[in-house]
């Protein structure tokens, strides 16, 4: 049987594209669905990062006909925010495609241009130069270096950036000793600050903390490991455990019963099984 050209295959994922976006434009139109004529950005946006985090949980599974479902979800939600732009005057879908083509070959200049780059290590080079001569055009419109870092971010994706980006103008830590050291000095100042023994802890409890947790997602960014992926792989881990620890007890009334010193024994137990 002959392979399909690659003018058919662009072709019918087209066709396939084309026809989400006018099911898309009909369930907004006068006669369309009554909830999705109802929805807003605002309305969208906590489903927009409920469906990124089910992608990254279909990866993290090797679940691959669940990650086919949670990127078609996640399809959906551009071609949710690209049609109430469109029905507001801001932009269309084939802007949105047309940007992101630009933007691919502007960054890609060693594949759609003159310039070498033998491995990935130069792909990055270029790619962060380009950024920032993109960036450097914007600059006047922004009071800060941090500014087009979103708020809205995760806070541990939005500690790594501002990490990052702070340090892109030296402002950080030469290496990864000064942060098991800055950790220890932010654990004693946390530690000090419960000493109080209020109940509920303190605001500046509370900021202590986030102290603490910013010192260690930096201490991420510099080991070249990702906090969200690390914290991620170590809440699987515990569930693994938890699961076996449950299992050894025989059923959930004589989990609950069990004491603290029991409870820690099991833990221990769990912490050598297979699952581990």
């Amino acid at each position: 049987m002959a392979e399909p050209t690659p003018e058919k295959v662009v072709s019918s994922n087209a066709e396939s594209i084309a026809e989400s976006i006018a099911i898309m434009a009909r369930l907004r139109g006068p006669h369309g669905c009554p909830w999705d004529r109802e929805q807003t950005f605002d309305t969208i946006k906590r489903h927009t990062l409920e469906e990124t985090y089910e992608v990254f949980d279909a990866i993290e599974r090797r679940a691959w006909p669940d990650l086919k479902d949670e990127l078609g979800d996640l399809l959906l939600q551009v071609l949710f925010y690209a049609q109430m732009a469109a029905e507001a005057g801001y932009f269309t879908i084939e802007d949105v495609a047309a940007n992101l083509n630009a933007k691919l070959i502007r960054r890609h200049p060693h594949i759609f241009g003159d310039v070498e780059a033998t491995d990935s290590n130069a792909v990055l080079r270029n790619w962060e130069q380009i950024k920032r001569a993109e960036k450097a055009k914007k600059a006047e419109a922004r009071s800060s270096l941090l500014d087009d870092i979103p708020r809205t971010m995760p806070a541990m994706l939005e500690a790594s950036k501002l990490g990052s980006r702070a340090a892109k103008v030296g402002f950080d830590w030469p290496n990864a000793d000064g942060l098991f050291d800055k950790l220890q000095e932010e654990t004693a100042e946390l530690q000090a600050e419960l000493s109080h023994d209020e109940n509920p802890p303190t605001l500046a409890a509370e900021e202590e903390l986030g102290d603490l947790l910013f010192t260690a997602v930096n201490l991420a960014r510099h080991l070249k490991i990702d906090p969200e992926s690390a914290l991620r792989s170590c809440n699987a881990k515990f569930r693994r455990r938890f699961a076996a620890m449950e299992s050894a007890a025989g059923n959930s009334d004589a989990f609950a019963a069990l004491t603290p010193s029991q409870l820690e024994e099991l833990w221990s137990q769990a912490k050598n099984v297979a699952t581990k």
